[in-house]
């Protein structure tokens, strides 16, 4: 049987604080990622929402399957706040997360703390350069 590269889903399998963030991407645990992230009790993934501009409960799957264990998301919207779509708002009520849309820097900022506080937060980061 050949064996070729096996492409494996972008994962650290635990939480961390973000220590920076940039150039499209962001480093945690001493390791670097390109591209949006979303930080859940269960650890760090890769994530690329279907329109950054428009999401959606699609965007978010592995946070829902999570929602027993979150209280608090934050949504890094990317260089400056936007709104997060009326319908998605009310699907995190729905499963009791609180939404909280801001720029990235201050999501990033803002779960460095409450994951220090060991808070049951989670952040959806849309990537910034």
């Amino acid at each position: 049987m050949a064996r070729g590269i096996v492409i494996r889903e972008a994962h650290f399998p635990g939480r961390a604080p973000i220590e920076a963030y940039g150039n499209g991407g962001f480093r945690f645990a001493d390791m670097s990622h390109r591209g949006s992230i979303v930080c859940l009790p269960s650890g760090i993934y890769g994530w690329e929402p279907a329109d950054r501009q428009a999401l959606t409960s699609e965007d978010f799957g592995k946070l829902f399957a999570e929602a027993g264990n979150i209280e608090i998301l934050l949504v890094g919207m990317g260089p400056e706040l936007r709104p997060l779509p009326a319908p998605l708002r009310a699907s995190f009520k729905q499963v009791g997360i609180s939404s909280d849309p801001m720029s990235t820097g201050a999501a990033v900022r803002t779960y460095n703390v409450l994951l220090a506080e060991d808070r049951a937060v989670a952040a959806a980061l849309i990537a910034v350069d």
